[in-house]
């Protein structure tokens, strides 16, 4: 595809609203999941380490 113009680029021939919402969408996801399993991660030991000072694992 040939654009004249950035804004024709942008614009995408009438799809840019879904090209890009789609690549927004993504990048947004990408950037979420890590910190969410850190979240998890960070969650799950501190859960692991109260079970294990409670003699729950002895």
């Amino acid at each position: 595809m040939h654009w004249n113009s950035f804004a024709d680029f942008v614009h995408m021939g009438g799809y840019g609203l879904y090209v890009w919402g789609s690549y927004g969408m993504a990048l947004a996801l990408m950037l979420t999941e890590p910190l969410l399993v850190v979240q998890r991660r960070r969650r799950a030991l501190a859960e692991a380490g109260t079970q294990d000072a409670e003699g729950a694992f002895a």
